[in-house]
């Protein structure tokens, strides 16, 4: 049959029918069959000429259906062939179930056959169980009547501290208890009832009170074994003994439970005892006990060293008790020394923690420190050449945890800050209540003004840190930083304190407590410069950085002193020219230009406040004295500036440039010391003045332009405002002239080098009376 004439199941409209109704997807699955189909055919023949290949697409997807129609045959046809082999596997097995379950019917009738004889043997079994028991009460009897006069002999024996022979009688006793129950437990074959047990446990009830009797009796001994020791140790080494021989019956007895698989006889009740354990157990107990025997009631304050000085003293004595005495007494695997350390360790290191937990000072916290770190591991205690050979520090552990160590040494430090902090304070008080004195401040061996305030202080951060190096270096560097913070603290207040001395002194210059008002301004130069160098010493003493807990910044005290100097400098300038205040007027006018008053005045001012800066610490006393240099120039020159000697003639100019000469020879002789002493400033101010003379005696006023670009390259801050000045008091420049130097002097100003001081910049000029000029541009 061809492929075209084959039908297959399904194509009859009734098979169609009756296959939707049973699987209704398959109308689902048609309907999208015949869309993709549709959709295909639309796609393939979408013009006419394409129809003439519709024999060769039919013929190609007939058989592709033939094909799928064949394979579908034969995975139906390899199913049901599973299907049939599985129902044969199933009809196998229920017909084994059917045998079995006859089998089983027939066990369980001949099993209800034999119950019948055996009910018949349990009155055998009862009177078998009677005998057993009988036969155990006879055999026992012995024992049983010797039971209570053994009990209460044991008993006067325990009270009498006869421990081994007490103890002899004990194990007889118990071994008579543990043989009757074992007794019973065989006899009756189902284990022991709870009414034998409770008939035994009320006959024997004796036996587990002498035990009790017994173990206290014995750990009295070993508590109080450091003074029997030193008196008797027999009672010790007996408790020793007992411990030993429980210790033997507690590894016998699970050894045999525990070997013997069969063995189904219960452990005695109470055993394993175990009482090697509680030995050290108590042991460590009594130590517990002599910690708690030392007194508390001096503990605090200056007493928490002797407290502790005690304790060192009674741990090492109670050690050469122990190894010299008690060591011998017990086996050596008991290592009693080491026992002791580890339980006076684990006893210290609870005392010490509840220690610091109290709210301790810095002394208390120093002994505790020093305790634990340094006496504690020295040769009188722990490192003592007997105790170094039987435990290893490691298995000790130190006494206070890191963290807990580091807790109490911030606490420390804590402390001293609040300590420094306050000494800080006073000692700053006082300084203040010094300026106010009325006389000179003290002066050293050098001759240099100073006053207590950088003693006091050098001396408590020097202390402090020396006492902390007692501790570690680590404590130290703490120390160090926390002063060097209460340094920077202090020195800001010392700079406001500077402030308002000076403001107090400016609203009442004639106050008798101002007499010496520049004097102690000169001694806090110098105590600053002595702090600088302590300051410096303790960074030196630091050996590394740390983690600061005062701020997020490090502590920079010498940018505090830094400041402080300069505020004390720039007071001390304040007074210099206060005083030159009432003479500054008299300069650059006709008087002084006759006279030649009043620069002896001003000379004679200037150098007795340079005498004074003789009693500042170099580098300071230098800085002053070029401080004062320049002031004097920039008085002389503002007072140029200022117009008050406007020459009429060549004549004049002359004899003014001459003056200016001469109290520049002046200035200089009188500050002669400071090249000899101090570093020489890159631009000299004196130096201006003759420079500024040649200004005014140049006979040609066409060199002016040469002249002014000089000036303009060596101090190149003078502006035009003051090269006008000093063509005005020339008074014989022309309007052209004038233009061109300052169209000049504009053209060719050149930026401030580094490091140059202006000296023309702090010096203003008053403006031209020509208001009609634009300040952008150049009157004609």
């Amino acid at each position: 049959m061809s492929a075209g004439n084959q039908k297959s199941f399904g194509d009859k409209p009734e098979d169609r029918v009756s296959v939707v109704e049973i699987w209704p997807e398959v109308a689902r699955a048609e309907c999208l069959a015949r869309g993709a189909a549709l959709k295909w055919a639309s796609g393939v023949f979408c013009r006419p000429e394409h129809l003439e290949r519709l024999s060769q697409y039919r013929k190609r997807e007939s058989q592709r259906t033939t094909s799928i129609h064949t394979r579908l045959k034969s995975m139906v046809q390899s199913y049901l062939e599973g299907v049939g082999w599985g129902l044969e596997q199933l009809r196998e097995a229920r017909t084994e179930l059917k045998e079995v379950s006859h089998t089983l019917k027939k066990a369980g009738l001949e099993s209800n056959g034999n119950s019948e004889g055996v009910k018949s043997l349990e009155r055998l079994r009862e009177v078998s169980v009677n005998h057993s028991q009988l036969l155990s009460a006879v055999s026992n009897l012995p024992r049983l009547y010797s039971v209570r006069s053994m009990v209460l002999e044991t008993e006067r024996l325990v009270e009498s501290r006869r421990l081994l022979e007490a103890h002899a009688r004990l194990m007889d006793l118990e071994r008579w208890q543990d043989d009757i129950l074992w007794q019973l437990h065989g006899a009756t074959g189902n284990g022991l009832s709870t009414e034998d047990q409770e008939l035994v446990d009320k006959y024997f009830s004796g036996v587990g009170q002498l035990v009790d009797a017994l173990g206290k009796e014995l750990w009295a001994v070993v508590s109080s074994s450091l003074a029997l020791a030193r008196q008797n140790p027999t009672p010790f080494v007996s408790a020793v003994r007992i411990v030993e021989r429980e210790e033997t019956l507690d590894r016998a007895l699970l050894e045999e439970r525990g070997g013997n698989r069969g063995n189904t006889r219960p452990l005695p009740r109470g055993r394993p005892r175990c009482w090697r354990a509680c030995f050290f157990q108590v042991l460590e107990e009594a130590v517990s006990a002599r910690f708690r025997s030392v007194s508390y009631l001096h503990t605090r304050g200056p007493g928490l060293a002797g407290h502790l000085s005690a304790l060192q003293h009674g741990i090492m004595a109670d050690l050469t008790t122990v190894r010299h005495l008690l060591e011998h007494c017990v086996p050596s695997h008991y290592q009693l020394t080491g026992a002791y350390l580890r339980a006076s360790h684990r006893c210290l290191h609870a005392h010490l923690a509840q220690v610091s937990s109290w709210d301790l000072e810095s002394g208390e916290i120093f002994a505790v420190l020093n305790w634990v770190l340094h006496i504690f591991t020295s040769p009188d205690m722990m490192g003592h050449p007997e105790l170094v050979g039987v435990m290893e520090k490691e298995e000790l552990g130190p006494l206070i945890s890191p963290e807990g160590l580091e807790q109490l040494q911030n606490k420390y430090v804590q402390r001293v800050r609040k300590s420094v902090s306050e000494w800080m304070h006073k000692a700053l008080q006082v300084e203040l209540q010094d300026w106010q004195r009325d006389q000179e401040p003290d002066t050293d061996h050098e001759g240099f003004y100073h006053t207590s305030l950088p003693t006091i202080i050098t001396q408590m951060l020097e202390e402090n840190a020396r006492v902390a190096l007692m501790i570690g270096e680590s404590l130290r560097d703490q120390i160090i930083q926390m002063g060097l913070y209460e340094m920077e603290n202090l020195l800001n207040r010392f700079r406001e304190a500077l402030v308002e001395f000076g403001k107090e002194h400016r609203r009442d210059p004639s106050n008798r407590k101002s007499k010496f008002y520049l004097h102690y301004l000169l001694a806090s130069i110098s105590n600053c410069i002595i702090l600088k160098q302590s300051t410096e010493s303790l960074r030196q003493q630091q050996s590394s950085r740390i983690v600061s807990q005062f701020s997020r910044t490090p502590p920079n005290p010498l940018a505090a002193l830094d400041r402080a100097v300069r505020r004390a400098c720039r007071l001390v300038m304040d007074q210099l020219l206060l005083d030159l205040q009432p003479l500054l007027p008299g300069l650059l006018t006709r008087p002084w230009l006759v006279q030649g008053e009043p620069v002896p005045k001003l000379c004679h001012v200037l150098e007795r406040h340079l005498e004074l800066y003789s009693r500042v610490r170099p580098p300071c006393r230098e800085r002053l004295q070029e401080e004062a240099q320049w002031l004097m120039v920039v008085e002389y020159v503002r007072a140029l500036m200022q117009k008050r000697l406007v020459c009429r003639g060549a004549d004049e100019r002359k004899q003014l440039a001459q003056q200016m000469v001469q109290d520049e020879q002046l200035f200089r002789e009188m500050f002669h010391g400071l090249d000899g002493e101090g570093s020489v400033p890159e631009v000299n101010p004196l130096a201006l003045l003759p420079i500024l003379a040649d200004f005014i005696r140049l006979k040609d006023p066409g060199m002016l332009t040469l002249e002014v670009t000089g000036l303009a390259a060596k101090y190149p801050d003078i502006g035009e405002e003051h090269v006008s000045v000093l063509m005005d008091i020339r008074s014989d420049v022309s309007r052209d002239i004038r233009g061109s130097v300052l169209d000049l002097l504009e053209q060719s100003a050149p930026p401030l080098p580094a490091g140059y001081r202006p000296i023309f910049t702090d010096i203003l000029v008053r403006p031209s009376s020509l208001v009609f000029c634009l300040p952008t541009a150049k009157c004609a």
